[in-house]
């Protein structure tokens, strides 16, 4: 086992940084692309292990992929049958994703990826995939990856989803280009796909009744330039909270409404958070964002909120750790199924280090105060616990990260990024 990084605290955060590359919106631009009628240029792509996997997956499909200053998407007439096994890597969305785009090819191909990705649940998006006709394969009576997948004729049908996902939604959604699809959730999730769909020509709308509509499609290739990641930017809006007199602006970041849960909660414990909006081309609204030190007190995040931000709640954990007051989050019981069960390993790290935590089955109570004693995490394998430990070290805690090393599947240069603006 490696030694654990130590980050250590230090002086304010200062400056101005552009972040990577939404990797939602990454994987997207990638796929979607793919399945256009002629060839696109991305910049911005971001260049992660997560979206290595979709472009590796894009490749083996038969797309010429040129990666450069900006990344140029070539599709062929028609995506051929790969060779051998998709490594989906680490990548939950590459793997959901590709499902959806499979399911509606006349092709078969087996998704396969690291230890964690095969025991993270799929049926979620094979089931209903299946009630349109494709015919998934896996381990624990399908649950799990491996999966193989058949497509072809698929069968138009309406689905109404349990849980708000967005990578369900997209799956079937992608699945639908050629037979048409309904699909309704019971709350918004992000609408990333919809979005690039609406630009590439599809014919979809959300219809009075809450489905979402696509009547089958082609599609035409779209340009894009991918918006900084409002995910990996909460660490960044956390770390410039908590530390003082810190002041920093994140250039051209994505401010889709579905994505902005973590921006909504750290103004509600009273974060010091302005938002510039700025043209942009493409599909998603962008803005400047400035932040600035300044106290924060606990509040409840729960619903909407929660799900807004859910991928950023463990580092809405820490905020709330060194807030004034009690924090409650609930409602994110999802959180147990990501590349970790990331409620435990919060509530874990943070009780190790000397805060009050109560944890839930949905979510966790934190008592907010101060770091009494240091403290080891294991990080391995999910970034967001390795980033979210990063930043409770720069806001005075004594931390050492154990598996630091998987910042690369969304944010490869994050320490060095974090040096940057502590110089």
């Amino acid at each position: 086992m490696s030694s654990p990084m130590i980050v250590g605290t230090g002086g304010p955060l200062r400056g101005r940084l552009s972040v990577p590359g939404d990797k939602s919106v990454s994987h997207r631009a990638l796929l979607l692309n793919a399945l256009a009628d002629g060839p696109a240029k991305i910049e911005g792509l971001l260049h992660s292990e997560d979206v290595e996997a979709t472009l590796g997956a894009v490749r083996a499909l038969g797309v010429e992929v040129e990666k450069g200053a900006h990344t140029i998407v070539r599709p062929p007439p028609r995506l051929t049958e790969p060779r051998d096994v998709l490594d989906c890597g680490n990548s939950g969305t590459s793997m959901r994703l590709l499902c959806g785009v499979l399911s509606g090819l006349s092709i078969h191909a087996v998704l396969t990826g690291d230890a964690s990705l095969r025991q993270r649940p799929m049926a979620r998006v094979a089931t209903p995939l299946r009630r349109m006709g494709a015919r998934i394969d896996g381990r624990d009576g399908g649950r799990l990856a491996p999966l193989s997948v058949r497509g072809g004729d698929l069968t138009p049908t309406d689905h109404v989803l349990d849980l708000s996902s967005a990578q369900v939604k997209s799956a079937l959604l992608l699945a639908g280009l050629k037979c048409g699809v309904r699909v309704r959730e019971p709350g918004p999730s992000r609408d990333h796909t919809e979005r690039m769909l609406a630009r590439m020509g599809a014919d979809i709308r959300l219809d009075d009744d809450g489905f979402w509509a696509l009547h089958p499609s082609s599609l035409s290739p779209m340009d894009i330039t991918i918006p900084d990641d409002p995910s990996a930017t909460a660490f960044l809006l956390v770390a410039a909270s908590l530390v003082e007199q810190s002041d920093v602006v994140i250039e051209a970041l994505g401010v889709n409404p579905t994505r902005t849960g973590a921006i909504d909660a750290l103004r509600l414990m009273g974060a010091e958070i302005e938002v510039s909006p700025r043209e942009w081309p493409g599909a998603e609204p962008v803005a400047d964002v400035r932040v600035r030190a300044s106290g924060l007190r606990g509040i409840r995040i729960d619903g909407d909120l929660a799900l807004r931000a859910l991928d950023e709640l463990p580092v809405l954990a820490v905020a709330a750790a060194f807030a004034e007051g009690e924090t409650v989050i609930a409602d994110a019981a999802e959180l147990r199924v990501k590349e970790s069960d990331r409620i435990a390993r919060m509530a874990g790290g943070l009780r190790g280090l000397g805060f009050e935590v109560e944890e839930r089955p949905d979510g966790m109570v934190i008592q907010g105060g101060r770091p009494r004693w240091p403290t080891t995490v294991d990080a391995t394998g999910d970034h967001r616990i390795a980033m979210s430990f990063a930043v409770a070290s720069l806001a005075g805690a004594d931390v050492g990260i154990l598996g630091a090393e998987a910042v690369r599947s969304s944010w490869p240069s994050f320490f060095d990024d974090l040096e940057a603006l502590r110089a």
